[in-house]
Parts: C-alpha cells; structure tokens; sequence
C-alpha cells in the first residue's frame, strides 16, 4: 500500500478541499445512483465507495468532477446490480435444487417470452414514458419522478397514465387480445 497516503499524511488544505468537494457532490452522487437502484441505503453505500475511489485516484488530470462522479456511480451501480442478479441466481439455483423441482422448459420458454415483448415495447415508447414507467415501478415517489424527468409534480399521474395506457395498448396487440 505504498502508494496511497494515508489521512494523516495529507496535507491540511487537501483533506479540507475533500471534504468540502465531498459534501457539494454527494447528494448529486446518492440521487444519481437511485436513478437505477431504488434504495436509499444502497445508494449511500454506493455513493461513499465512489468518493473512496475518487479520494484514492489521481486527481489532477480530472477536469470535470461532476462528471467523473456521475460515470463512476453509474459504474458502480451497475456493477451493483450484476452482482446482485448473480446472487439471486445462485440463491434460486440452490433452491431448486434443495427442493428437488425445477420449472419446466415450457415455463421459462414463456416467461422468456413474456419479458421479450415487454422490452420491446419499452423500447419502442418515447425515452420520457419509457423511463416514468421503469421509475415507477422501481419504487419512485411522484416527487423523485417530476425532478427527474423536469415536469411538475402535478403532471406526473397524467403522463403516468398515459404511459401505462400506451403499454397496455401495445402489449395487447402483441398478445393478440385486440
């Protein structure tokens, strides 16, 4: 570990420069990770091991901070969420095992399915209902949605409804259910 400094070692200016740096942009870095992952404690996890990182990295050729905290949380956060996705795998690997059944190739042939169409009609929404539909259902409050997408609060449960009635629309013809 010889090339990290430790706290002590640092000069005063340079910790105080941190940590002010470090309460400007953590908010912005919390609010940038719960942009994918809909947890507050998670995100404040993510959001210290990123201003870790920046504290270790060479600094100097960094000329936009912002936006190197905003690529490095994103990073992390989908790190996060892969390692998340193993685990759960892993986790319902184990239980099928233990159980002694696993679903049927029909059902996760349907299932597949099933995910397919939905994403293909998200991605044939417009980016703005499209992502009020994903927050949503990721768990964001009204308040979290009209800062996100810059609308008024109050427009949020009209977009949102018409978001939802587009997809369902959509997802109708694709089943066939017209």
């Amino acid at each position: 570990m010889e090339g990290l400094v430790s706290l002590q070692e640092q000069p005063r200016d340079a910790l105080h420069d941190f940590e002010a740096l470090f309460k400007t942009h953590y908010p912005f870095v919390v609010r940038q990770v719960m942009r994918i992952i809909p947890s507050q404690s998670v995100a404040e996890d993510i959001a210290q091991d990123v201003f870790l990182r920046f504290y270790h990295a060479n600094r100097s050729g960094v000329e936009h901070v912002a936006a190197w905290l905003t690529r490095a949380a994103i990073n992390a956060s989908y790190n996060y969420l892969r390692s998340e996705k193993r685990h759960s795998a892993r986790v319902e690997k184990e239980t099928m095992h233990s159980s002694g059944t696993a679903p049927s190739t029909e059902s996760r042939w349907l299932e597949r399915e099933e995910i397919a169409a939905v994403r293909n009609i998200l991605s044939q929404m417009d980016e703005r209902e499209r992502n009020l539909l994903l927050m949503k259902y990721s768990g964001f409050s009204y308040d979290e949605l009209a800062e996100a997408i810059n609308i008024k609060k109050e427009s949020v449960g009209t977009l949102l409804s018409r978001a939802k009635s587009k997809f369902r629309k959509q997802y109708k013809q694709i089943r066939g259910d017209d």
